[in-house]
């Protein structure tokens, strides 16, 4: 078994998500959460199929998301996975409604962060592990990161 780190291509003001899923119909049933939530939502969808042809099943309503997201797909190559690149939405107002999508197995990430997923590739084909989200903390919040904080959950609409 090899062990690799994939890193992830986020466009500018994209966020990603990524996540594992076990039904060809996934591609259709995420692309419909998304426009039945978001109407306004641009995004890509890529879909790792693991078995049968084996295709990256692709939809979404932005091609250069699309272009992406298969981009990604071709290089995570992990039976199964799953990625969503989206701009002009955040993913919290899609999270719930993935993790109830009938086929959605898991959600390894949801972020604008540079990401790099932990993948294990055997004579079979590769999985992914794990998921490096961001950086690691520098510290502890003072008083006026709480602050800045709250005042940006407030600008963004997440407060009031």
């Amino acid at each position: 078994m090899e062990l690799n780190s994939v890193a992830m291509e986020i466009p500018e003001g994209s966020n990603i998500i990524i996540g594992q899923t076990h039904f060809i119909k996934t591609v259709e049933d995420l692309y419909e959460i998304m426009v039945g939530i978001s109407p306004q939502v641009k995004f890509g969808i890529a879909f790792c199929e693991a078995s049968g042809a084996c295709l990256i099943r692709v939809t979404g309503n932005d091609q250069s998301l699309e272009e992406v997201a298969i981009k990604n797909a071709k290089a995570l190559a992990a039976g199964h996975s799953f990625i969503i690149l989206l701009k002009e939405a955040y993913p919290i107002n899609f999270l719930n409604a993935i993790k109830q999508c009938p086929e959605v197995c898991n959600i390894y990430c949801a972020t604008a962060n540079p990401v790099q997923i932990i993948v294990a590739q055997t004579e079979q084909g590769c999985g992914i592990l794990g998921v490096v989200d961001g950086f690691s903390p520098k510290g502890v919040e003072s008083a006026d990161d709480v602050k800045a904080r709250q005042e940006l959950l407030r600008k963004i609409g997440y407060k009031l």
